[in-house]
């Protein structure tokens, strides 16, 4: 697709409204991880209200101290004067009265932190009483300490109170936090593993086409590099995307706050005028990170289709002595990349460096406004301590954005193949081949895998229940198209294939390739064990019926005769690379024998096996072969003299069509390639 109709359909916008479908099913623990973001927002903002109580406390330096002595002194001389007539009780009790008032009368300070800690007491259901000298504490055996001391300052007990719940609300607010980040990792972590699953599937399910127009090293580079970025991306960032806003929020609020009761919005408005400033390099820079990454992106994907050609056709590269070649054209490939990535890493690393001196110069910048204002150090730090706070949020911020765009280039890539459907199409309610009854008939079939490059044209014949059909011709002539369009591998562009009179597209695919059964000039079998290799499509089948399909295929004895220690428990190896090329054509004969088909195709099947194998696996599917129909494609006319009717195929069209001797009687296009192939072997 030259553009994904996503991109046409709202872009960027698109992308992460898709990715978010993929949380939907998660939607329990990501409400759990989301709903702790606000418990750390809301004990991130407690925990800074309490940051200006704890300042006023410790804030008694000794001009307040002498101001206070001052005015003490004045109210006691105030207080004797005119009343001489006093003896000395009377005098003490007066004294006594001015040095040692009611709190609430000496010290506001004091007073509302004692008014804050009987609000924080009663909100949270905390085991403390406050009265106007004293606290008493309902736990601990019920004790009780002062809350001043002789010298009229606040006791270290009443201030360890404020330290407490500072520590308690503080770890609320990271207990919160590491909730957030499992919850929302899990979430992040399942929704790549799910994404991951539906790329494999809709890669599997598309069309053969679409594999013959695709390199295999992409397809795997996108199943795993392109969601490998998703999953690093998304994990972190929806765990800070839930968590730093509200963090930022809680600090702004507690800036406000502080400002208001210190009666200094003006210095206050300035700090959130300059802190927006710190976000401009990320604004400036994000789209180039992403535009670089989708790059990179394309480039890992050359670095593995380069390694997948390189080491599935090893043998010729090594045949040519082209190691050093290859290796040359690998380092070219992937320096391409390297280079990219190292554009992308210098975009990030510059958008750190460039907020913390932007955030560095507005913060020098406040504290000089608010010196020239009056402001004291104390309600500087006040108001100065949740921006400090906030400057992390905002920093993992910026990550956040720079791990979305690296996740949307992937993400770009990654729903370009969603969105790719080459697969075969069902009719809607499909009929079931539930058993093969009369013939296989072709009737004017042409078929191009490409336009204007016709590999069929017109292709007419029938082939009755139980009858063998073999198909030969020169290489290219059409033999394998003809098998793929009978399993329904790909749809005929013109014409019809019919099994017992209905179109196999009117058939449900499953049915369809139930009841056919396939072996390969060149045998796949998967890195798993010989069993499992032979019954792989067929189900609940016991080692019996495996070693019974084994003896038919004339594989049993290479599988018990000690050269594979495992016996049928023994591991083929990548693409079974520990079996000869006859024992993989073997295990692949076995394999269609136990699935029992009634529709059997053979495309060069003994082509891989030695003269004496080939008698005994040729005998042994003369077996299998009887009271079903065989499609047949063969090179050596040695195995279908015996076919009911051979098609000779010559650039797509059916020239000649007749048995073994009927064929060699006409004397034409069969007659020359057997007197050409059995001239070369007796000359042999």
């Amino acid at each position: 697709m030259s553009m994904p109709q996503r991109e046409k359909n709202g872009g960027k916008g698109a992308t992460y409204l898709r990715l978010l479908r993929y949380v939907k099913p998660y939607w329990l623990r990501l409400t759990a991880g989301v709903l702790c973001g606000f418990v750390v927002g809301g004990s991130l903002f407690g925990s800074l209200m309490m940051v200006p109580n704890m300042l006023m406390i410790v804030d008694q330096d000794s001009s307040h101290r002498k101001i206070q002595a001052d005015r003490t002194t004045e109210q006691i001389l105030s207080a004797l004067e005119g009343k001489k007539g006093l003896d000395e009780t009377e005098k003490a009790k007066i004294i006594h009265g001015i040095l040692c008032p009611d709190i609430e009368d000496s010290d506001p300070k004091l007073t509302q932190a004692m008014n804050k800690l009987r609000t924080y007491s009663v909100r949270y259901h905390l085991p403390v009483q406050v009265d106007k000298r004293e606290i008493h504490l309902t736990c601990l055996g019920g004790c009780s300490f002062p809350i001043v001391n002789d010298d009229g300052k606040m006791t270290w007990q009443f201030f360890s109170i404020y330290v407490f719940l500072f520590i308690l609300v503080w770890t609320l607010k990271n207990l919160a936090t590491y909730l957030n980040h499992y919850f929302t990792r899990w979430v992040g972590a399942r929704v790549i593993a799910d994404m991951r699953t539906k790329i494999y599937e809709k890669l599997i399910m598309q069309s053969m086409s679409f594999f013959g127009e695709q390199d295999i090293g992409q397809l795997i580079s996108r199943c795993t590099n392109d969601t490998k970025a998703i999953e690093d991306s998304v994990s972190n960032t929806i765990a800070d995307a839930t968590r730093c806003p509200l963090e930022i929020l809680a600090c702004a609020a507690a800036i406000i706050c502080t400002s208001i009761q210190q009666n200094n919005l003006n210095t206050t408005l300035l700090l959130f005028v300059g802190m927006p400033t710190c976000i401009l390099p990320v604004i400036l820079i994000a789209k180039k990170i992403r535009a670089t990454y989708k790059k990179a992106f394309a480039h890992i994907a050359e670095v593995f289709s380069r390694m997948h050609e390189t080491f599935t056709g090893i043998l010729v590269v090594k045949a040519n002595y082209k190691e050093k070649d290859e290796v040359r054209t690998f380092d070219k490939i992937n320096n391409r990349y390297f280079r990219t990535v190292i554009r992308a890493l210098r975009l990030q690393l510059l958008m750190q460096p460039l907020m913390e001196i932007v955030a560095v110069s507005a913060s020098l910048i406040f504290l000089v406004f608010a010196y020239s204002r009056g402001v004291t150090v104390t309600e500087m730090v006040a108001i100065l301590a949740p921006a400090i706070l906030a400057y992390r949020p905002v920093k993992d911020l910026t990550k956040v954005v720079n791990h979305l765009q690296k996740s949307l280039a992937a993400a770009d890539r990654y729903f370009e193949i969603m969105d790719t459907d080459t697969s075969l199409k069902e009719k809607e309610n499909p009929i079931e081949l539930e058993e093969f009854r009369d013939a296989i008939e072709f009737r004017n079939v042409s078929f191009s895998y490409e336009e204007g490059h016709p590999i069929l044209g017109d292709v007419s014949f029938r082939i009755p229940r139980g009858k063998m059909v073999a198909v030969v011709g020169e290489t290219g002539s059409g033999k394998t198209t003809i098998a793929s369009l009978l399993a329904r591998f790909y749809d005929v562009s013109e014409g019809q294939v019919l099994i017992d009179g209905v179109d196999v597209r009117d058939y449900s695919i499953r049915s369809l390739r139930r009841n056919v059964g396939i072996v390969t000039q060149d045998p796949i079998l998967f890195n798993d064990t010989i069993a499992n290799n032979i019954a792989y499509g067929s189900e609940s089948v016991d080692r019996a019926r495996i070693e019974d399909a084994a003896k038919k295929a004339n594989a049993h004895s290479f599988i018990i005769s000690g050269r594979h220690p495992g016996g049928y428990d023994e591991e083929v190896g990548e693409k079974g690379l520990k079996l000869s090329g006859g024992e993989k054509q073997r295990v692949a004969i076995a394999r269609a024998i136990l699935k029992n088909p009634p529709i059997l195709i053979l495309d060069e099947a003994t082509s891989a096996l030695d003269t004496v194998t080939e008698k005994l696996v040729q005998d042994a599917l003369n077996n299998v072969m009887s009271n079903r129909t065989v499609f047949a494609i063969a090179h050596r006319l040695s195995t279908i003299r015996n076919a009911d009717r051979i098609l000779v195929l010559d650039h797509g069209h059916v020239v000649e069509s007749g048995t073994h001797e009927e064929l060699l009687a006409l004397n034409g296009r069969y007659r020359r390639l057997h007197d050409t192939q059995f001239g070369v072997e007796s000359r042999a």
